[in-house]
C-alpha cells in the first residue's frame, strides 16, 4: 500500500470514528439540554392572565422533567405583539399569548374573531363561531409553524375618551389610539373622518397623560389595570368588539417536548383559556363599578344613537371584507351568526 493510499485509509477511520463518537453522543446531549418555554404577553403580572399562565407552566414543568425551564414575560416586555410573532419565529420567544391584533401576524383569517365591530350580540354568540372555526384555524396555525393550546378573550372593548362622546360624529376631530402593526384599520378609520395614531401598548399611558391621544378603545380590565381611565374619564357603553385571544407555541419548541410534557401544555391551555374567559366576562362589570368610584363617567347611547353606530358598522362591513378579513372568512362568520340565531328564534 503506498503513502497516499495509508494517509486516505487513517483519515476515514478517523473520520469514521469521530462519526460514531458524535452519533453516540447525540442521544446524551439532546437528553441533557433543558427544554425552554418562554412565553411573551401584554399581560399586567400578578393579573388573573398571568397567574392562569404561571400554573400552566407548573404542570408542565413537572410532566416534561427537572430540566425543563419556564418563563412568562409581563407587561409587554418583549415588545408589542407583532414584535412577539416576530421573536417566536427568531426563537427568542417560544410562545405567547396574544389577541388578534398579533394572532392574525401568524395567520390572517384569525381577525374575523375581532375586527367586525358590533357583529356579536353575545358571549355565546362569540363562542358558537369560535368553535365552529376552531378546526380549521388551528390546521391554518399549524401549517404555519405554530400549535394553538387554548383560546381565551378579555372583555368587550368600549371607548374610553378625555371629553364627554356619545355618537360616532362626537369622536371625529378625536385623535384615536390604534395599533401601529394594523395599516388597514388606520385607512378605513381616516377615509371615515377619524384621527387615528399607530402606538404599542406600552405608550397608551404616556401618550394619554401627554394629549398625544384622547381615546382608547379598550376592554374595561385593562382600562383598569393600565390606569387609562385616570385621564380617559368618560366611558361610552357599547359592545364594540370582543377582544378575543389565543395561546400559541412554535411546532419546533412543541416537537422538542416529551409526550407527557406536550400532554400536559395542551390540557393546561385548554384549562387556562377556560380560565381567562369566565372571569374575563364576570370582571367587566367589577371593573366599571371600581372605576366609577374613581371619578369614570359612563355614558350608555339611546336607541337613537345606537342606531348610528349600527349605521356606522354597517359602512364599515364592506371596507373591512378582504383587507382586514379575508373575504371567505368573513362570509363564513356571517353565516355561522345567521344559523344560530336562526336556531335561537325557533
Amino acid at each position: 500500500m503506498n503513502t497516499t493510499s495509508r494517509t486516505l485509509g487513517r483519515r476515514q477511520t478517523l473520520a469514521g470514528l469521530l462519526g460514531l463518537g458524535l452519533n453516540a453522543a447525540t442521544p446524551v446531549a439532546l437528553a441533557q439540554r433543558p427544554v425552554q418555554l418562554r412565553l411573551g404577553s401584554l399581560v399586567p403580572k400578578n393579573s388573573l392572565y398571568h397567574q392562569s399562565l404561571l400554573e400552566l407552566g407548573e404542570s408542565w414543568r413537572a410532566a416534561q422533567g427537572g430540566n425543563a425551564r419556564f418563563t412568562v414575560f409581563t407587561d409587554g416586555s418583549q415588545g408589542g405583539e407583532a414584535e412577539m410573532a416576530r421573536r417566536m419565529r427568531i426563537g427568542q420567544l417560544q410562545g405567547a399569548l396574544m389577541s388578534v391584533v398579533g394572532l392574525r401576524e401568524i395567520e390572517p383569517t384569525v381577525a374575523a374573531m375581532q375586527n367586525l365591530p358590533l357583529l356579536f350580540r353575545s358571549w355565546e354568540e362569540v363562542d358558537h363561531v369560535r368553535e365552529k372555526m376552531r378546526p380549521s384555524l388551528e390546521a391554518r396555525f399549524a401549517e404555519r409553524g405554530f400549535v394553538v393550546l387554548g383560546w381565551g378573550d378579555a372583555g368587550w372593548v368600549r371607548f374610553f375618551s378625555r371629553q364627554r362622546a356619545v355618537r360616532p360624529d362626537d369622536f371625529k376631530g378625536m385623535k384615536f389610539f390604534a395599533w401601529g402593526s394594523e395599516p388597514e384599520q388606520q385607512e378605513i378609520m381616516k377615509s371615515l373622518g377619524y384621527t387615528p395614531v399607530p402606538l404599542e401598548t406600552a405608550d397608551i399611558l404616556p401618550a394619554m397623560q401627554t394629549g398625544m391621544i384622547e381615546v382608547v378603545p379598550s376592554t374595561p380590565y385593562f382600562a383598569l389595570a393600565g390606569q387609562i381611565f385616570n385621564t380617559a374619564q368618560h366611558m361610552l357603553e357599547i359592545n364594540w368588539a370582543p377582544i378575543v385571544g389565543a395561546l400559541v407555541i412554535t411546532k419546533k419548541a412543541w416537537d422538542e417536548m416529551s409526550p407527557a410534557g406536550q400532554q400536559a401544555l395542551r390540557a393546561g391551555g385548554e384549562r387556562a383559556g377556560t380560565q381567562m374567559r369566565t372571569q374575563a366576562r364576570r370582571e367587566v362589570d367589577e371593573a366599571v363599578d371600581a372605576m366609577k368610584k374613581r371619578g369614570l363617567t359612563v355614558h350608555r347611547p339611546t336607541p337613537e344613537q345606537m342606531r348610528e353606530w349600527d349605521a356606522l358598522a354597517e359602512r364599515l362591513y364592506p371596507r373591512i371584507r378582504g383587507t382586514m378579513v379575508p373575504a371567505a372568512t368573513f362570509d363564513e362568520v356571517f353565516a355561522h351568526l345567521r344559523a344560530f340565531r336562526s336556531g335561537r328564534s325557533r
